[in-house]
């Protein structure tokens, strides 16, 4: 299963509808949550979303909304007791802040910390990009690798069946079968995550081609002198992004507590985002990825 579990929504303020940033990816046999804020293990609660689920953990900087919830969503994976390894990314330049956090939780969980200082991958397919914020920040994006999907009239034609459907993708051909001839291509999914940061050359990036951008949305348009000087995006510019980037669906989300009304900015990112569908997030909204299908445009389904 593929879904983004949607934690917290609020920029630095939370209100009383949007907690602190947090944002849980299932995607496939891993669980990996982002920037998790301040509250996320309660919001974890709310939403479903168990401590052991958590294979990965991902932080684009050090700035408290996205990381004063790491102790508690660890202390309660060591209360779980939950055995597999535990995968910590972030900016080699916050380690002090990262140890500080790490320091004060429980202990009891094998956590393995893997700061980064430059663009690349980081694991097998999670690759992060600089922003452009106040402090060292980056984005990350994961990508799957392309495959075929196998098209079953066409392998029936060929008398391919049982065990030699597993023999064929492995080997790449059969008794003068190609794999070729009985699939299609399929592209891999993708998925990138951008928080704080002015437009960048990192941040176009992370979003080109992707099916879903989780992209932060700070300021309404109107306000985006507010956005240049603490380098945030607005939310016209996360939807140019979605645009240049071919995005599939677009989730805005870090929202200022200024806006106590969202709709303004996602039409704002509408008008700007070309094909990409656009969705403002809400704590607690769970977002699937498309349903595979040859050819099929990607597009996001909100279930509140």
């Amino acid at each position: 299963m593929r879904e983004l579990v949607v934690l917290g929504t609020a920029s630095q303020v939370p209100t009383r509808t949007r907690n602190h940033n947090g944002y849980l990816l299932r995607w496939d046999g891993e669980g990996l949550l982002f920037d998790p804020g301040e509250g996320t293990q309660r919001q974890m609660i709310h939403a479903g979303v168990a401590a052991s689920e958590i294979t990965r953990i991902c932080i684009t900087h050090v700035h408290g909304d996205h990381c004063f919830g790491l102790p508690g969503v660890l202390s309660r994976m060591a209360l779980d007791r939950v055995t597999h390894p535990v995968r910590l990314h972030y900016p080699a330049s916050g380690e002090d802040i990262i140890w500080a956090l790490v320091g004060v939780a429980s202990p009891g969980i094998d956590l393995r910390l893997y700061p980064h200082g430059e663009a690349g991958p980081i694991a097998p397919g999670l690759e992060v990009r600089p922003l452009h914020h106040r402090i060292e920040t980056y984005g990350y994006r994961l990508v799957e690798p392309d495959g075929r999907t196998l098209l079953p009239d066409r392998l029936a034609a060929a008398g391919i069946a049982g065990p030699d459907v597993g023999r064929l993708q492995h080997e790449g051909s059969l008794h003068g079968v190609r794999l070729e001839d009985v699939s299609v291509p399929r592209p891999g999914q993708r998925f990138a995550f951008v928080m704080d940061t002015a437009p960048c050359p990192g941040a176009e990036e992370l979003a080109d081609g992707v099916d879903l951008l989780v992209a932060e949305s700070t300021f309404g348009d109107e306000d985006a002198h507010l956005a240049a000087q603490f380098r945030h995006l607005t939310a016209g510019q996360a939807g140019a992004m979605a645009a240049d980037g071919g995005v599939g669906t677009l989730v805005l989300t870090h929202f200022s507590s200024r806006y106590p009304d969202v709709g303004p900015l996602a039409e704002q990112a509408r008008a700007r985002a070309g094909g990409a569908a656009v969705v403002a997030a809400n704590d607690l909204d769970r977002i699937a990825f498309p349903n595979r299908r040859p050819g099929s445009q990607p597009g996001g389904e909100v279930v509140g």
